[in-house]
């Protein structure tokens, strides 16, 4: 069998965000690059946060689905530099955030009010209501925040922007 960085691209783009599984590890751009030489495939992958549990189950995924398609000599680096952008996540995996619940992030890292950590007015996941408000800086996991939608009383994570 013939392995290919696109066949590999297209089998690893399949795998879920552990957290948050409605959106693939791809679309959130953590997928960054394949490398094929010889009998190795080295996977580069980048965190979205230091310390970020999930990416010990992405890895795994990522060696199994390796293994299925042959590759013994399956090996996942984590890269750091450039750091995780939310600049990264695809307008498709903003989109499927939004019908799941969570606010994707507002700003770009370019806003400097979002390297402040201070979102524009957020819309509701569920009502469209602008009437919002935070709750908590941290939310279900560390790379989100907890807020309140006051017309629908509905509590949603936001997305936070890095």
């Amino acid at each position: 069998m013939v392995v290919t960085k696109e066949k590999i691209f297209t089998l690893l783009s399949e795998i879920p965000d552990p957290e948050i599984p409605v959106i693939n590890i791809s679309e959130l751009g953590i997928l960054r690059d394949i490398i094929v030489k010889d009998d190795t495939v080295e996977v580069l992958i980048t965190p979205t946060y230091s310390g970020c549990p999930a990416m010990k189950q992405i890895e795994d995924d990522i060696l199994t689905i390796l293994k299925k398609e042959g590759v013994e000599n399956g090996k996942v680096t984590m890269v750091y530099n450039p750091a995780w952008t939310t600049d990264w996540i695809t307008p498709e995996a903003n989109e499927k955030l939004r019908k799941y619940g969570i606010a994707p992030p507002e700003k770009t890292t370019m806003d400097k009010g979002a390297l402040l950590g201070k979102p524009k007015v957020l819309e509701c996941p569920r009502c469209k209501s602008k009437n919002t408000k935070m709750i908590s800086q941290f939310g279900s996991t560390a790379c989100k925040a907890l807020f309140q939608c006051e017309d629908c009383k509905e509590a949603f994570d936001y997305f936070k922007c890095i």
